[in-house]
């Protein structure tokens, strides 16, 4: 049911005081890389602020009106930030979208970050007050981030990327997307939307839960405390990468036998599949963007189709139209263009192309990837081949979240970008993402979520990090899978902020 909502009257503006930033440059004695991040200086600046949030526009910082959605109240908010905070120029722009309930809006509420999973996914867009945003909301100001290079924060997409003149130059631009910068400019909004540069409580979904122990390693002064769900990365090694995919396929494997014990008519159905792509010409059938699906291409539907709710059910009922009807007797055997289209929107390369772009880079600190996920398919392989699965009568493997060199080859949004990911998989000098020796004495309580059948993110990897951090709970279960946060929302955000804030005691 819609709701009228009256105007609010102008809030009275006041003037306060925050200190002066200036960039902090990581010490090369604690870690190999420099990382720049704002500190506190003794110097003060006057800014004009609105009271209960920091809502003057300056140069940069922009701050929109106020507009409506059932039960919320929001609006929005742009950064000028440096796409290297080494250096003043050039800008991007990042946004923010700022959530209240209805009738909150002046009210001195504590701020609480939300980091999306991805990488290269922007924030959630609500239509409605529901699931763990209307739980935030009940007690916090809700800050939703576009991370850089998504959604309206200087969207890095498969056209405007094109405007790079070459391979070299976009994948430098790219080096600049990881989490060490979403903490830049998390602590860059934070010092200027925030009332008097408080810290503020942070979630973490996935990903945006390796960001928050970025956050936790090189700008914890910023932090009141951090809840994750799903998204506790391993530490510890210059690329974690080749850990992550070894774990990563066992897991697969296992969630494959789920599926196809739950839809064993889907046995037959992938086999002949399979080999349909493998003896049509060029060894695929066209798609119709432009790419090519083929047997290996087939296989990835398990990146979203085997680790989160309602992941089984969804690719059942794709493998269920894969074939156009015979009409007219004698007329061969097609795939539905049904199917054709579903498999290119299924992951939305198209859209998010820097998921694909930096997936394996988020594991690396001071080392390269080299195409992890597919160096240790290799090993696996007699697992995973397709075709000859397919033509041996057995169960044809999907594979998880991984990303391979071929992709750039078969996905014709990927496709421009081959080279530049090349050059981002062989790079060695990537920065730090995280400081064990903080992270062993955090002070900042964090309350996660660990989910144990999670396909995304290894359990036994999870628990070797959290042993690793102080200051923090677990919540281990299996109830849930990866997507906990999005199907149980308010339960899940409940139970943390319970065991964060003392209404779930130790035991």
């Amino acid at each position: 049911m819609l709701a009228i909502h009256t105007l609010l009257t102008p809030i009275p503006r006041r003037r306060i005081t925050i200190p002066k930033l200036t960039p902090f440059i990581l010490s090369p004695s604690k870690s190999f890389g420099v990382i720049n991040f704002y500190r506190l200086r003794r110097s003060l600046r006057v800014i004009t602020s609105m009271a209960g949030s920091g809502s003057a526009s300056t140069p940069e910082h922009v701050t929109e009106k106020w507009f409506s959605v059932p039960e919320l109240r929001l609006r929005n908010h742009r950064f000028s930030v440096p796409l290297d905070y080494s250096k003043p120029s050039p800008r991007i722009s990042v946004f923010a979208r700022e959530i209240v309930a209805v009738g909150k809006e002046e009210q001195a509420l504590p701020y609480l970050l939300y980091l999306q999973g991805g990488p290269g996914f922007e924030g959630p867009r609500p239509s409605e007050a529901g699931g763990w945003i209307q739980r935030a909301c009940e007690e916090f100001r809700v800050i939703l981030l576009d991370q850089r290079g998504t959604g309206l924060s200087t969207p890095l997409t498969s056209s405007s990327m094109l405007q790079f003149k070459s391979a070299s130059d976009l994948a430098d631009y790219l080096a600049h997307f990881r989490a060490d910068n979403i903490v830049n400019d998390a602590e860059f909004i934070r010092v200027r939307l925030v009332p008097n540069a408080d810290p503020w409580t942070i979630l973490g979904q996935s990903f945006g839960g390796f960001c928050a122990l970025t956050y936790l390693s090189f700008a914890p002064q910023g932090l009141k405390q951090v809840l994750i769900t799903g998204g506790i990365p391993p530490i510890g090694k210059a690329c974690t990468a080749d850990d992550v995919y070894d774990a990563g396929f066992e897991q697969v494997v296992r969630q494959n036998e789920k599926y196809y014990k739950r839809f064993p008519e889907d046995v037959k159905i992938v086999r002949e599949l399979v080999i349909y792509l493998a003896e049509s010409e060029g060894g695929g059938v066209p798609l119709p963007s432009g790419g090519i699906l083929t047997p290996h291409g087939l296989q990835t539907l398990g990146l979203s189709g085997l680790g989160s709710s309602t992941g089984f059910e969804r690719l059942h009922y794709m493998l269920e139209r894969v074939w156009d009807p015979i009409l007219v007797p004698g007329s061969p055997k097609r795939i539905s263009h049904f199917f054709l289209n579903a498999f290119e929107t299924w992951h939305s390369f198209d859209t998010n192309p820097l998921y694909a772009l930096l997936h394996e880079a988020i594991y690396c600190e001071g080392a390269s990837s080299r195409w992890s996920a597919h160096k240790l398919r290799e090993k696996v392989e007699c697992k995973f081949d397709a075709v000859r699965a397919a033509k041996e009568g057995q169960n044809v493997l999907f594979t998880g979240e991984m990303i391979f060199p071929w992709m750039f080859d078969e996905i014709h949004a990927l496709k421009p970008f081959k080279a530049a990911a090349d050059l981002l998989a062989k790079k060695e000098d990537w920065p730090p993402l995280y400081d064990p020796a903080t992270l062993k004495t955090n002070k900042v309580p964090v309350a996660a979520a660990v989910y144990y059948e999670d396909m995304y993110v290894n359990f036994k990897l999870v628990m070797e990090t959290a042993s690793q951090i102080s200051s923090i709970r677990l919540w281990v279960t299996n109830e849930f899978m990866h997507s906990g946060l999005r199907d149980a929302g308010r339960q899940i955000l409940d139970h943390l902020l319970g065991m964060i804030n003392g209404k779930k005691p130790l035991f």
